[in-house]
């Protein structure tokens, strides 16, 4: 379609352009014509005016000459001074006589101005020039009847063209928001199966670490989980009896840690396999013999459970001797480094 277009349009500009040619060449002869014929016949009529005007004025300059002559041949014949009168009349001459061959050249060049008016008024008899204004103006009106059509079309191609290009706009814009719903979907469920993973690991960490009577296991919840969110906010939960409490401000600082650490151990199995690295700094802070021994223990399992794995690498860095030795069993510990301050 586009290539259809492309060649009618052309089609047209050439058309369009040929017509505009011929109107400018009737155009300019026209003008031209008309443009020498009201110049030259201004000319004339202003020179004509001009000279007559200067006739006048020389006509006028020569009788005030005649007069000042006859006045000054008076003065001289009363004053005797000959030789400066004949000077001044000597120059009076040869101004009269300028303005005689001024006056004779206007009349030479309204000589030639006539003839040339004469000349075109004849060439605007011609059968070329004949109706010029008319022919003019009905190639302007089939330009621009034949410009009106030509847009009219482009238009409605192009309408057209638009018309079906919003409709796949729109096509796609409601493919993309099914994909959209889909993946929310999707990632909403791996959220619910992932936080389903890790309350599992959480909990079966807790029963095998924590020694306590008062905590039975502790989980994470999320406020926003399957409300059609992916914006969610966690807590952690308690569960003691039937009751499910947020431990926040309800525990001691060695429950805060313990549960710390078992989340961290939650989060880095259910995420982390194929990251090796486990690094814990001062694990047992706040946390009494028991629950040291029981996070020692748990810590064993996770190497035992690990120990297939190639690139897995547990570091614990830490103050306490008895936690350190604990999990630092020849059969578990590659590497066993003590440092001492002197």
């Amino acid at each position: 379609m586009l290539h259809l277009l492309r060649r009618m349009k052309t089609k047209f500009d050439e058309r369009i352009a040929i017509l505009e040619a011929k109107i400018r060449k009737l155009k300019r002869e026209s003008d031209d014509a008309t443009e020498r014929g009201t110049a030259l016949t201004n000319n004339i009529g202003h020179t004509i005016k001009e000279i007559a005007k200067l006739q006048a004025e020389v006509e006028a300059e020569v009788h005030e000459l005649a007069h000042e002559i006859e006045t000054l041949e008076e003065n001289i014949l009363k004053a005797g001074g000959i030789s400066t009168i004949e000077t001044e009349r000597q120059k009076l001459s040869q101004e009269r006589e300028r303005l005689l061959s001024e006056v004779n050249r206007c009349r030479g060049t309204m000589s030639v101005y006539q003839s040339n008016i004469s000349k075109n008024k004849v060439d605007l008899k011609q059968a070329q020039y004949k109706d010029i204004d008319k022919r003019y103006f009905d190639q302007l009106i089939h330009v621009i009847s034949y410009s009106y059509s030509f847009f009219n079309s482009l238009f409605y191609i192009v309408d057209t063209t638009i018309h079906r290009s919003l409709q796949t706009t729109e096509m796609a814009n409601k493919d993309l928001d099914r994909y959209y719903n889909a993946f929310d979907k999707a990632l909403m469920r791996f959220h619910t199966m992932k936080m389903e993973e890790i309350n599992k690991i959480i909990r079966e960490l807790w029963q095998q670490t924590y020694r306590g009577q008062d905590i039975d296991y502790i989980s994470i919840h999320s406020d926003s989980e399957g409300a059609g969110t992916c914006s969610y906010s966690y807590k952690v939960l308690m569960q003691t009896g039937d009751a499910e409490l947020e431990m926040r401000g309800r525990c001691s600082a060695g429950q805060k840690v313990l549960a710390s650490l078992i989340i961290r151990l939650a989060l880095a199995e259910t995420f982390c396999l194929n990251c090796g690295i486990l690094a814990l700094d001062e694990p047992t802070t706040n946390l009494d013999g028991p629950n040291a021994e029981s996070l020692a223990a748990a810590l064993v399992r996770i190497m035992e459970d690990r120990k297939g794995q190639e690139n897995f690498q547990l570091i614990v860095i830490t103050h306490d001797e008895r936690f350190a030795q604990l999990i630092g069993q020849r059969q578990h510990a590659e590497r066993y480094y003590q440092c001492r301050q002197r």
